[in-house]
């Protein structure tokens, strides 16, 4: 049984997540016990870096849809060591990471007001995303001073904030950044990080469970509203609507709102007018790709927050491996010290080379393939020529190897 629900877990998870994370993380742990009675979930890491890095950053994966699978609301999750056997009488003493996010499904939905965790917030914010931890660069600089601006005085300037740029960059990092240093300096704030995805779903339950009031309610008395991925509201005309109430009912009272986006809110396609212009009303900036420097101190940083110190070459070598945006510089970073860790090594360029080495080889051969070599390759197998594929016949086996081409087109390159 537990084989099965395991097994459903990482399939979800991939869809969710992706399967970056499922085959460089989650492959590498297992579900090892579920007492039903203490309602505890024990899930067994290979070694303490592993056990450490899920632990705070996918706990609440594990929260919500193991609770799902096995049927339980709050499943704790407990993370063990290799050598560590899990508690006979007292978990206590253990390391047990509480629900951090709820739905509004009954019975929590009527207590949803009374259920503000640690320093008056809703919702869980990430501890390690501050702005002491983020790397500014000519890329981010406009963001983060604005970002920086309105976590000093929340409500008083720059009232929409809206940050776009494509994803991996860092907005992610600056709303939780505000969150956290709105709450240090005034610890009675109350402050929401929520992604429109979970926004639209909790909305649908509060329609569900009619319960929207409560919903309402829940919204209208925070002092800041951070909104990651607002584009994912599109084309859903029922949540706009109650979303553009509770902007405006925000915004009336001067709470800080904060969005994030992939795009310009002009180029978020069914979007209601009058909310498009609302989160245009603010200020609007964008994250740009950092440069090579940027990337190298990134990883710099990010090393350091694993006790680790990374050489100029070694760094380099990550900067130049990740081209796209700063969650593969850190996923490239995270494979390289998970492989020095799991077979005891130190970090080094040939460590580097041989973690990344396949996977940028793949990369540029994948980059280098275009149309004539696509088209050679099939013409080669079936024993085709060219001019027979670009014939007007409709021949079954013709026709089979030219889908066939096309399809290969779509997928090994970048054309529409």
């Amino acid at each position: 049984m537990l084989i099965n629900i395991w097994q459903d877990f990482l399939k979800i998870v991939k869809e969710e997540a992706g399967s970056r994370v499922v085959e460089t993380w989650l492959k590498a742990v297992s579900l090892h016990q579920w007492d039903a009675d203490a309602h505890t979930v024990y899930i067994k890491a290979p070694n303490a870096f592993v056990k450490e890095w899920i632990q705070s950053n996918y706990t609440a994966l594990f929260q919500l849809h193991l609770g799902r699978l096995l049927h339980v609301s709050e499943p704790r999750v407990i993370f063990l060591n290799e050598n560590e056997q899990e508690p006979k009488k007292d978990i206590s003493e253990l390391i047990t990471i509480m629900p951090a996010k709820r739905s509004i499904i009954p019975p929590q939905v009527k207590h949803a007001l009374e259920r503000r965790g640690p320093q008056g917030s809703f919702g869980r914010l990430n501890p390690t995303y501050r702005f002491d931890t983020f790397v500014v660069g000519s890329s981010n600089s406009l963001a983060y001073a604005a970002a920086h601006s309105i976590a000093e005085g929340p409500g008083s300037l720059y009232n929409p904030l809206f940050i776009y740029g494509d994803s991996g960059l860092g907005k992610t990092h600056l709303l939780h950044a505000i969150g956290n240093m709105v709450q240090q300096k005034n610890p009675q704030s109350v402050v929401l990080y929520q992604t429109a995805d979970r926004f639209v779903n909790e909305f649908i339950n509060a329609i569900r469970f009619n319960k929207v009031s409560l919903f309402q309610q829940k919204y209208r008395a925070l002092d800041v509203l951070l909104i990651d991925d607002i584009q994912f509201i599109s084309n859903k005309e029922q949540t706009q609507e109650a979303f553009f109430h509770i902007f405006n009912s925000l915004y009336d009272s001067h709470k800080q709102i904060v969005f994030s986006s992939d795009v310009f809110p002009s180029h978020i396609k069914g979007l209601a007018e009058r909310l498009r212009s609302r989160l245009e009303s603010g200020l609007v900036t964008d994250i740009h790709k950092p440069p090579l420097e940027t990337k190298i101190a990134i990883l710099k940083r990010k090393a350091m927050l694993h006790n680790e110190v990374l050489t100029d070459d070694v760094a380099e070598y990550i900067a130049q491996y990740a081209h796209s945006n700063i969650r593969e510089l850190e996923g490239a970073l995270i494979r390289i010290l998970a492989f020095a860790s799991l077979t005891k090594q130190s970090l080094s360029l040939d460590l580097a080379k041989k973690v990344l080495g396949k996977q940028q080889h793949y990369k540029e051969e994948v980059n280098h393939v275009d149309f004539e070599k696509i088209v050679s390759h099939v013409c080669k197998y079936y024993s085709y020529k060219l001019s027979d594929l670009r014939t007007d016949s409709r021949a079954r086996q013709i026709a089979r190897v030219r889908q066939i081409a096309m399809y290969l087109m779509k997928k090994m390159t970048k054309k529409s």
